[in-house]
């Protein structure tokens, strides 16, 4: 669909790219950098990724109400900055020779709790930056931008490792962030925040205003909890096979980039597609059917092996679970934003990310420790047969009735 968004669209979605295009350039720098530079043990690598996203979780928790009632173009400035800022001390740390874990610690829960602020603060503006009927197109084309880099972005970040070191791809991921910034800066469209009463201070009540929304609409309750899981079971699933291909199975590290990288490309297409099979089929069928598909190819990894047999499944089974995501996401993301008042999102996107890093760091963890009883392979086979029941918390219809609209009002109210 040739669907004209504007100039402040664009540059929103020109900031978004850059910022993360350099993410995914820096993918697995931290690890590297840990083992290679530090010589940091594997538990420390582990409890490097999962206690970033735990702390950071935690620590965005009480800015999603902070966020709702400023004005998000300097948020979001602000957040890209602090990222800058974070990730630029790494190699200047180490050009001076005082580089520690704890520095890598320190840096990794900033930058996810910067994360977790941009994406509620972005979500927030997005809505007041494109026109309701609009949002699925924008969001479509977030999404296929995220896969692109996604395929793009290991490859060239791996290529630069090799020559260069670890260290250079966390400075072209500050950079990214710096270059974001400036995008930023350059919107010029509507940023009105949201009125609070001077008198009224935030209570520990409003902490939770962010849950209490999406569990008083059925809908949004739904494809919260739906998604948390997934997003949560496939998650746990990366490092056992980064360890079963790598490790147990000696593919080659090209053969391993490629496993994920091509796949990669299916959730371009399918972003793009996201907007057209919505006008053909409606919200509630496409919801159901990706939902349902994400969920049961998954399993096909149960049959991985070595060799190019091995290779072939890996990139089959995840370009078929990309491109469903591709089509999933951008739908969940536009329902979820047009189901929640422009007053209310900043806090119900923040709630959402929290849960979902928090989710997939306790995963991450509980099937580490699983494979380590029962090897790697038994662990993903798991994990797609959790995903098989994962439907089930899929909403039967999208649409509002009557009473429900008045109920979600009712809801926002209270809040």
């Amino acid at each position: 669909m040739n669907v004209q968004l504007g100039r402040s669209f664009a540059w929103l979605w020109s900031a978004y790219a850059v910022s993360t295009y350099g993410t995914w350039i820096a993918f697995g720098a931290f690890p590297l950098i840990a083992v290679q530079v530090l010589h940091s043990s594997a538990f420390a690598v582990s409890l490097l990724e999962a206690a970033g996203l735990a702390v950071a979780a935690i620590v965005a928790v009480p800015l999603g109400p902070w966020v709702e009632h400023r004005s998000k173009r300097p948020v979001l400035i602000a957040t890209d900055l602090a990222r800058f800022v974070a990730m630029a001390s790494i190699p200047i740390a180490y050009v001076l020779g005082v580089l520690t874990y704890g520095q890598l610690l320190v840096v990794s829960i900033v930058s996810g709790t910067s994360s977790i602020v941009f994406t509620a603060a972005s979500g927030a503006y997005l809505k007041r930056l494109v026109r309701g009927e609009d949002l699925l197109v924008a969001n479509g084309r977030l999404e296929g931008t995220s896969w692109v880099a996604t395929a793009a972005g290991p490859p060239l970040g791996g290529a630069l490792v090799g020559l260069f070191g670890p260290v250079v791809t966390v400075a072209a991921d500050a950079l990214s962030f710096l270059l974001s910034a400036f995008g930023v800066h350059r919107i010029r469209g509507d940023d009105a925040a949201t009125p609070r009463d001077p008198t009224n201070r935030m209570r520990a009540a409003d902490l939770l205003s962010g849950w209490r929304f999406i569990f008083g609409d059925r809908v949004l309750r739904s494809l919260f909890l739906n998604s948390v899981t997934v997003s949560g079971l496939i998650m746990a699933t990366v490092p056992l096979l980064a360890v079963l291909l790598l490790g147990d199975y000696h593919f080659p590290a090209w053969q391993y980039g490629l496993a994920f990288g091509v796949p990669a490309l299916g959730g371009f297409a399918g972003a793009r597609l996201s907007a057209r099979l919505v006008a053909r089929y409606g919200r509630d069928r496409v919801i159901t059917v990706s939902g349902w598909l994400r969920s049961v190819f998954p399993l096909g990894l149960a049959f991985t092996q070595p060799g190019i047999a091995g290779l072939i499944t890996v990139i089959v089974v995840e370009g078929l679970l990309i491109t469903c995501m591709g089509i999933f996401n951008p739908v969940n993301a536009t329902e979820r934003l047009q189901r929640t008042p422009a007053d209310h999102a900043a806090r119900v996107l923040t709630a959402w990310s929290v849960s979902s890093k928090l989710t997939q760091a306790v995963f991450v963890v509980t099937w580490g420790a699983l494979a380590t009883l029962t090897g790697p392979l038994a662990a993903i086979t798991f994990s797609g047969v959790l995903l098989l029941a994962t439907p089930l918390l899929l909403p039967e219809r999208t649409d509002m009735t009557e009473a429900e609209a008045a109920a979600s009002g009712e809801g926002v109210r209270a809040a």
